[in-house]
């Protein structure tokens, strides 16, 4: 091409995605389009994916923002089940806010909340067996809690005290539970989505019956590890579910940035061949019936499925976060699928199985459950005390059988520490 004809043509410009709102911006969701609960059909757990193209594009929802519930969807739970879901969510909000207050009280170094996704853990944790393998990301506490794990040995990693299972080894809320079938988290993004598959796909070759589920941020749909995860799960139709957390915001940088301006996050999976579900996230029945109807799916071969849990990320990112830097205040209040604890206690309260009395005194009682526990791990110590672990733990964990050039290391290590009177 000459140089005339080239001065001719329209330059070339780049999109870069910007959120709708900043700070200090008037909020406004009026054109946010809340499908009816009616409006999702519920297919067979056997059906093909690209007969449910659909629910990748819509909205599962059980309960209407009335607190009434409905559709095809809406799960046969007792309301002594459903009281439990709820006191679990608040009990999550309430080791939440606690663990915040320590950190911020030195005693800790970092936090991440959940606040306003405490159903897309707690309300799937229910719908899953207890020994269904789980690859957490780092805001999936609620796994754990509605496990009844120990708030105590939680606690006592976030400390990294002399109770800490992995004896200070993580940093602070990156749990590992054998026991509860809960894999350890880890800070690099995606890096459990593999994993999961990688553990389906090992227990359909052994014949199990254990199925996984794992789950991750949307941005975290970005890194290469989702995208092989999926592939994985394709080809191999392994028994797993893989959950996104759609909460809008990564630490600074709206949804956009992963790829929401274009479509939806549960749209990822129609590529694949993957069942996928969009959910409304604040909804915990709606979690409930997703999670177990994906559940069904995998424990029948029938492959995987990708569920986006649409929801909230109400407070920062982490400790470490301001997110009055980069979105408006007005957020929070304002988003149209409002909270996941108050719209279940609505619908509780609508069916005449809970009452507003009952509430503030759960509330109460969590809180005080939760401040308990934490006198209790603070007993063996806190961030600051000084070395909780034995010296020679560094050596621990990693071989069966100790190599003989690291046992060297150790003794020379104790021999030069005693010389130094330490």
């Amino acid at each position: 091409m000459d140089e005339d004809a080239r001065r001719n043509m329209r330059p070339l410009s780049l999109h870069v995605p910007e959120p709708r709102f900043r700070p200090g911006d008037a909020v406004d969701f009026a054109d946010f389009d809340i499908p009816d609960v009616a409006a999702a059909p519920r297919p067979d757990i056997g059906a093909m994916p690209e007969e449910m193209r659909s629910l990748a594009y819509g909205l599962v929802r059980v309960l209407d923002l009335d607190g009434a519930s409905g559709g095809a969807w809406a799960p046969r739970l007792s309301p002594e089940r459903l009281v439990a879901m709820l006191r679990h969510m608040a009990l999550v909000r309430a080791f939440d806010d606690r663990m915040y207050r320590v950190q911020r009280q030195g005693k800790t170094s970092f936090y991440m909340k959940c606040t306003g996704e405490e159903a897309t853990s707690i309300a799937a944790a229910y719908a899953l067996d207890r020994d269904d393998m789980c690859f957490p990301s780092y805001r999936q506490q609620g796994l754990l809690i509605a496990r009844d794990w120990s708030l105590v040995d939680m606690m006592c990693q976030i400390y990294s005290n002399r109770g800490d299972r992995l004896k200070g080894r993580q940093m602070p809320i990156m749990y590992s539970a054998k026991e509860a079938s809960f894999f350890s988290i880890s800070g690099n993004l995606a890096t459990q989505m593999p994993q999961a598959v990688g553990f389906a796909m090992a227990s359909a070759s052994r014949g199990d019956t254990r199925i996984a589920a794992c789950w991750c941020g949307e941005g975290s749909t970005a890194e290469g590890d989702f995208h092989s995860a999926c592939t994985f799960a394709s080809v191999y139709r392994a028994p797993v579910i893989i959950n996104v957390i759609n909460n809008q915001w990564a630490i600074s940088s709206f949804s956009g940035f992963a790829g929401a301006e274009s479509t939806t996050f549960a749209a990822r999976a129609v590529g694949y061949g993957i069942a996928g579900l969009r959910v409304d996230g604040n909804d915990a029945l709606a979690v409930y019936a997703a999670t177990e109807w994906a559940a069904e799916r995998a424990r029948n071969n029938f492959g995987p499925t990708l569920i986006e849990h649409f929801t909230y990320r109400a407070e920062g990112h982490s400790t470490s976060d301001d997110p009055t830097k980069y979105r408006s205040a007005e957020e929070r209040s304002a988003w149209p699928l409002g909270d996941p604890i108050a719209r279940l206690k609505q619908h509780l309260i609508a069916i005449g199985a809970w009452d507003e009395e009952r509430h503030a005194a759960m509330d109460r009682e969590v809180a005080e459950e939760v401040k308990a526990a934490g006198k209790e791990a603070e007993k063996q110590g806190v961030l600051g005390d000084g070395l909780h672990q034995p010296f020679t733990t560094m050596f621990e964990d990693v071989f069966e059988e100790l190599p003989w050039h690291l046992e060297e290391q150790s003794r020379q290590m104790v021999e030069e520490r005693k010389a130094a009177g330490i």
